[in-house]
Parts: C-alpha cells; sequence; structure tokens
C-alpha cells in the first residue's frame, strides 16, 4: 500500500474531494487530467490458487459473499469472475454421442425428462428448470430454464442430441405438454410407483443441495435470469465430467 499525494496519472497535487467509492474510502478527482483516485489504494491480487478454490466453491452451496468471506476478495470482483466462467461453460455439456452400432443403440439408449421448481429476484417470477438425463451414463444431456409451457418443453426437445430426439425412449411423469412433442412410440408417460424417472428426480435433489440458488428457502437467489441459468449449466458440464470421470470407456 502506497500513499498517494499526487494524481497518479499526470502528478498534479491540484485535486479535489469527489465523494467516496463503495468502500466507504475517501474519493478524490485531479483538477488536472480528471483522474479519480485515493490516497491509500488497496489493489489485491489474485492468486491462481484463490481462482481454483472460487471454481470449485461456485459449484457448492455456499453464498457469493460467503466466499467472499472464506477467500478474501471483493464482491464486485467476484461477480466478473462468476460471470467470465459461466459464460465459458460449453453449450454441449460435455455430453458423450453413444458408442455402439445403430441396432445397440435402438434397444439400450433410454432417456428421463423432469422438471424442477425455481425462481428468479422473487418467488412470483417462477422459472423452471427442466431436465434431461440418460439413463443408463446418468448424464444430463440437455436442460432448459423456463416457464412450464409447451413452449418450454419444446426448446428442451430442440436442445437434446439429434440422436436422442431419433432413436431414445423417452420416460416422463403424466404432465401433459410431453404428449405433443415426444413421439408417442418412443413415449413412456409414467406413474410415480413405476419408479422409471428415478434418476432424473435424484438429480433434482442433487441440484437443490449443490447449487444454493435453487434451495427451497434461500438468501442466495438469483437477482439475473442470466445467472441463475449459468450457474445451473456450470454445475451441469461439472457433473458431466465428473460422471466420465468414473464411467468406463
Amino acid at each position: 500500500m502506497v500513499p498517494r499525494e499526487a494524481c497518479p496519472q499526470c502528478g498534479s497535487r491540484w485535486y479535489k474531494r469527489n465523494g467516496h467509492i463503495h468502500t466507504g474510502k475517501q474519493n478524490h478527482r485531479c483538477k488536472v487530467c480528471g483522474r479519480a483516485f485515493v490516497h491509500n489504494p488497496e489493489n489485491q491480487v489474485i492468486t491462481e490458487e484463490q481462482c481454483t478454490l472460487i471454481e470449485r466453491l461456485l459449484l457448492e452451496r455456499i453464498s457469493l459473499r460467503g466466499i467472499c468471506r472464506a477467500v478474501g476478495v471483493g464482491l464486485r470482483w467476484l461477480l466478473q469472475f462468476m460471470v467470465e466462467r459461466f459464460q465459458a461453460a460449453p453449450e454441449h455439456l460435455y455430453v458423450q454421442s453413444p458408442r455402439g452400432t445403430r441396432t445397440v443403440i435402438l434397444h439400450r439408449l433410454e432417456a428421463e425428462i423432469d422438471e424442477l421448481w425455481s425462481f428468479v429476484g422473487t418467488k412470483a417470477n417462477r422459472q423452471w428448470v427442466w431436465i434431461a438425463m440418460d439413463a443408463t451414463t446418468r448424464r444430463v444431456i440437455a436442460f432448459h430454464v423456463g416457464d412450464r409451457s409447451q413452449a418450454s418443453a419444446e426448446q428442451l426437445w430442440a436442445n437434446l442430441p439429434a440422436v436422442y430426439r431419433e432413436q431414445a425412449m423417452f420416460y416422463t411423469d403424466q404432465y401433459a405438454v410431453y404428449k405433443g412433442i415426444i413421439p408417442p412410440a418412443r413415449h413412456h408417460a409414467i406413474a410415480k410407483l413405476a419408479r422409471n424417472t428415478t434418476h432424473g428426480e435424484r438429480f433434482n435433489c442433487t441440484l437443490r443441495q449443490r447449487v444454493s440458488r435453487l434451495v427451497r428457502s434461500t438468501l442466495s437467489f438469483s437477482q439475473k435470469l442470466a445467472n441463475h441459468v449459468g450457474s445451473i449449466k456450470y454445475f451441469i458440464c461439472d457433473y458431466n465430467l465428473t460422471r466420465s470421470a468414473v464411467l468406463p470407456e
């Protein structure tokens, strides 16, 4: 920390007070060049180790302010870092295409679809998380965040890899919107007791336990839909990579 007695840009000592910065420190503005500065700057250098730790903490049920307290970073920096990581998550979610001949795929490729209630900003702004999961590998093959209408179901269907849209057998609950989207010959609308959607329902529990924004009663809810979707996508990508590491080739 180096005290400043002059403008760091032009060296002029002709400056005036200019309110306070977000931390409460007195801000100054140079009358010559207009540069704003504080007398005692505290520019913290974030190490690679801290960045790696934050990447892992973003996958756990901990609030952003909790991460700030644990790692010792500012909230504004963390928000920017978080958005960058969310945007870097790939659209393909690290889904691997099923291997084998067409005959084998026709008999073995199965998927489960389920929905999970969430909200953004206020509980009146409901956002449903639509999840499609491979029943064998238990990887998430597609997701969509939106309302609970047929349009959202159609978007989830469009997000599915082509091989699943063309060949997979789908198991869902008895929600009516699925009937007009999934081909009838490859759609099983089942009751809860049939237990053909247990993997998808179990993953919904995992989401609520690991993503703080999805906890039913939480102060960590999303204020922006983009961050809400980004956090879910970020977790799914890591989840699929983890599943790839434990499943045999």
